[in-house]
C-alpha cells in the first residue's frame, strides 16, 4: 500500500500544481528587443519609413521592435535607433546644437543624411539614422536596412532569404555621410507593363500587392517619383482589337487616385505625361492632327485633368512632343511646321500648369523626333527641364547639337518593347553613356527609366540608380559582381554574370525577344504565302527579302544563347543560396530566349529551301521542307510549354503564359504552322 504524504506536504505539491496551471494559462509577453524612437513633428513619410525599419528590424531580430516618441521611456539596456530629421525630432536637434551629430541642410545639402552612434547620461551608445531633410532621412534608413541588416532592397521580387542578427550586430558600422544623389529627380517609368498587370488579379490592372511591392522597391533604390502612365487608360488598351479580344477594358479613376496617394504618401513625387488619348478622359484623334484648327479642344481636355481628375495631384508635368493620343510623330494635317506647332504647344500647356500648379517641375521628354526637332530649332520654355532619349537600349542616335541653356536630363530604357519578355544586361552600358551625358552635356537634372515590366529588368534598374546616385564611383564590373553576389555563392556568382553578359551579346542592335516574334512573323507569313499581321496596322505582304535579312544575325545570336544558358546550367548546378531566384532570374530568362531562337532557326532553313525551289523547282527540296517540320512543331511545343512552367517560384505563377503576354508583334500559334504545311502540300 502506497504511503500518505504529510498533509503539509501534500498542500504544497497541490499549491505547486496550481502555479504552473495558471502560468500556462496567463503567458507573459516578453518585452520589444529593440527600440525605434521617432520624433514628435514626423511626417507621414518619415512615419512610412520608420514602420519599414521597424518591420526590417523584427525580422533580422525575431522579436517585437517597439516605435516611440520618447527615448525616456526605452530601458537602459535596450539598443535604441533615434530617427528623423533635425525639424521633426528634438532630440536630433539638441544632438545637433551639442555637435554630437552635424546635419543640416547647409552641411550636405537637400537629400542628405547621416549613420551615427551618440553616447548619452543614461545610455552608452544609441544609434542616430539621420536625414536633412525627409528623403535624406530615407536614404539613411534603407541604406541602414540593406547594408546592416541585409535586407535586400528587392526582396519581394528575389525572395532572397533574410539572415539573422543579434543586437549587437546593429550597432556594426562607422560613422557616415550620405550625400545627396547626383540626379535630384529619378522617376520610374511604367510602361509596356501588361504582365505584371496580367499576371494575377484584373487583367491590365495593378493588383494592389504588386505595384504597392514595386513602389517599395523603388524607394529604396532611392527612385523618388514615378510616372504613371498605363494605369491611365493607355489608348490600345480599349482601341486596338488584340487587347479588346482579351478584356473589356475600364480604368478605374477610384484606383488611379489610390495609386498616387500611396506614392505620394511614400515620399514619391507622381509625374504625368498630359498625353489626350487616356481612358481616364480621351480626345478624338482626329483633333490631335491641327492645332491651330483644335487648339481649344487640348486646352479643354488638360483643364478637365486638372481640375475634374486625380491628375490635378501631379507633381511632375511631362509632355511629348509627338501626336497627343497616339504615340507616333506628329503630322500635321494642316499644313503647320511640327516645330513651331509645339514652340506654341509647350508655351500654352506651361502657362496652364503655372495657373494650377505654380512652380510644379515640367518635363519636356524629347522622344524619338522630339530629338530632331530640337536640332531644328524646337524651343520649349527656359523653365522646361529639357529629357534626351535614348534609342531603347541604352545608347543615343541622336545627341543634342547644343544645350542652349536649359536644364538636360535623361531618359532612359532599362528594359524596350523589342526586348520586353526577356531582359537586355548592360551595366557597361549604363556606366559608359551615363557618365558621357554627364560630363559632356551636364544632362543630370532629371532621369526617368523605363522598366517596362519591371520583374525581369531589375538588374538595369538598380544600375541606373547607382549611376545617378554616384557617378564618380559607379563602375560596372564591380556593380556585377557585388550584385549578384548579393544572392549567389562566390562560383555561382561568376557564372552568373558570365551568363548575363552573353545574354547582352545575344541582343545586339536593338534585337531581343519581341523583335524575333516579329522575324518568326516574316518568316511564317513567307512559307505560307500569306501577308504579315501587323497589331495595330494593316497587313504587309510576304517577302523573302526580309527573311534573308535577318539569317547572319540570327545564326551569331543562336551561338552566344546557347553559351549563355550553358553558364547559366552550371551556375544553377553551384548554386547553394537563393536557388529559385538563379534559377527565375539568370537560367529560365536565358532558356525562353534560346527556345524562340532555335525555332526561328528551323523556321529559316525551311524558307532557305523554299527560295531554292522557287528559283528552280525540285521535288527533293519539297520534301526536305517538309521534314523539318515535325522538328518546327516540337520547337514550338516546348516554347509553350517552358514559358507556361515558368517561374519555380509559385509567386510568378503564369507570369509567361502567351495568353496575357503583351501583344506587341503577336505570337507563333500551331494554326500558323497548320498554314505552312497546307501550303507546302498545296505545291506537290
Amino acid at each position: 500500500m502506497m504511503k500518505m504524504l504529510p498533509f503539509s506536504q501534500r498542500f504544497c505539491a497541490l499549491f505547486s500544481l496550481l502555479g504552473l496551471f495558471l502560468l500556462s494559462s496567463f503567458s507573459i509577453e516578453p518585452p520589444p528587443i529593440c527600440y525605434v524612437v521617432i520624433g514628435k513633428q514626423v511626417s507621414e513619410t518619415e512615419i512610412n519609413a520608420a514602420e519599414d525599419l521597424q518591420k526590417d528590424l523584427e525580422k533580422v531580430l525575431s522579436g517585437e521592435v517597439a516605435m516611440v516618441n520618447d527615448i525616456n521611456i526605452v530601458p537602459e539596456k535596450a539598443p535604441a535607433i533615434l530617427i528623423g530629421t533635425p525639424q521633426s525630432n528634438s532630440l536630433i536637434a539638441t544632438f545637433n546644437q551639442s555637435k554630437k551629430i552635424n546635419i543640416t541642410t547647409e552641411n550636405l545639402g537637400p537629400r542628405g543624411g547621416i549613420w551615427s552612434k551618440v553616447s548619452s547620461k543614461k545610455r552608452k551608445e544609441i544609434i542616430v539614422l539621420a536625414g536633412s531633410d525627409v528623403q535624406g532621412l530615407q536614404y539613411a534608413i534603407y541604406d541602414y536596412a540593406q547594408e546592416i541588416l541585409e535586407i535586400d532592397p528587392l526582396q519581394y521580387w528575389t525572395g532572397k532569404e533574410i539572415p539573422k542578427k543579434k543586437a549587437i550586430d546593429l550597432f556594426a558600422f562607422s560613422e557616415r555621410k550620405i550625400v545627396p544623389p547626383k540626379v535630384p529627380i529619378l522617376c520610374y517609368f511604367e510602361n509596356d507593363v501588361d504582365e505584371l498587370a496580367n499576371y494575377r488579379g484584373k487583367l491590365l490592372e495593378y493588383d494592389w500587392e504588386s505595384y504597392t511591392e514595386m513602389i517599395n522597391s523603388l524607394v529604396r533604390l532611392r527612385y523618388n517619383a514615378i510616372q504613371l502612365f498605363d494605369m491611365l487608360g493607355r489608348p490600345e488598351f480599349f482601341i486596338r482589337p488584340e487587347y479588346k479580344d482579351l478584356t473589356d477594358y475600364k480604368v478605374d479613376v477610384d484606383y488611379v487616385e489610390k495609386m498616387i496617394d500611396y506614392a505620394q504618401e511614400k515620399g514619391m513625387k507622381v509625374a504625368i505625361d498630359f498625353a489626350l488619348g487616356y481612358q481616364i478622359h480621351p480626345m478624338s484623334a482626329d483633333k490631335a492632327t491641327c492645332w491651330k484648327d483644335y487648339k481649344e479642344d487640348w486646352l479643354t481636355a488638360w483643364r478637365y485633368y486638372l481640375e475634374e481628375t486625380p491628375l490635378k495631384k501631379t507633381d511632375i508635368f511631362i509632355l511629348r512632343p509627338r501626336h497627343q493620343v497616339w504615340d507616333w510623330e506628329y503630322e500635321s494635317s494642316c499644313g503647320e511646321s511640327k516645330v513651331e506647332v509645339f514652340n506654341q504647344v509647350y508655351k500654352a500647356f506651361g502657362d496652364l500648369v503655372d495657373e494650377y500648379k505654380p512652380n510644379a517641375d515640367k518635363v519636356l521628354v524629347c522622344y524619338s523626333d522630339g530629338m530632331e526637332m530640337w536640332n531644328n530649332g524646337f524651343r520649349p520654355p527656359k523653365d522646361w527641364i529639357v529629357a534626351w532619349s535614348d534609342h531603347g537600349f541604352g545608347d543615343f542616335e541622336h545627341l543634342p547639337k547644343t544645350t542652349d541653356g536649359y536644364n538636360f536630363g535623361t531618359y532612359m530604357h532599362a528594359g524596350f518593347w523589342l526586348n520586353h519578355t526577356v531582359h537586355n544586361p548592360y551595366p557597361e552600358k549604363v556606366e559608359s553613356v551615363m557618365k558621357d551625358m554627364f560630363s559632356t552635356y551636364d544632362a543630370d537634372k532629371f532621369c526617368l527609366v523605363n522598366g517596362q515590366n519591371f520583374r525581369p529588368f531589375l538588374l538595369n534598374i538598380e544600375a541606373y540608380s547607382e549611376v545617378c546616385n554616384d557617378p564618380d564611383n559607379f563602375e560596372a564590373a564591380s556593380f556585377y559582381s557585388k550584385w549578384a553576389k548579393r544572392y549567389f555563392n562566390e562560383s555561382s556568382a561568376t557564372l552568373a554574370v558570365s551568363s548575363m553578359k552573353l545574354l547582352h551579346e545575344a541582343q545586339p542592335n536593338r534585337i531581343g525577344y519581341v523583335q524575333h516574334l516579329w522575324e518568326i512573323r516574316e518568316a511564317i507569313s513567307y512559307l505560307s504565302d500569306s501577308p504579315i499581321q501587323r497589331p495595330g496596322k494593316s497587313p504587309v505582304p510576304h517577302d523573302y527579302k526580309r527573311v534573308e535579312n535577318d539569317l547572319e544575325h540570327v545564326q551569331v545570336i543562336k551561338e552566344r544563347i546557347n553559351l549563355a544558358v550553358k553558364e547559366a546550367e552550371k551556375g544553377l548546378e553551384l548554386a547553394t543560396e537563393n536557388e529559385t531566384f538563379f534559377h527565375d532570374y539568370i537560367y529560365l530568362p536565358a532558356v525562353l530566349y534560346q527556345d524562340l531562337i532555335q525555332f526561328e532557326r528551323t523556321l529559316h532553313q525551311m524558307s532557305v529551301l523554299k527560295k531554292e525551289y522557287e528559283d528552280v523547282p525540285n521535288e527533293a527540296l519539297l520534301t526536305d521542307i517538309k521534314a523539318l517540320l515535325p522538328q518546327a512543331k516540337l520547337q514550338l511545343k516546348e516554347i509553350y510549354e517552358n514559358r507556361n512552367s515558368g517561374d519555380k517560384s509559385a509567386k510568378w505563377d503564369n507570369w509567361y503564359n502567351p495568353k496575357i503576354r503583351r501583344p506587341n508583334n503577336g505570337f507563333p500559334t500551331f494554326k500558323m504552322l497548320e498554314q505552312i504545311e497546307s501550303n507546302l502540300n498545296s505545291k506537290s
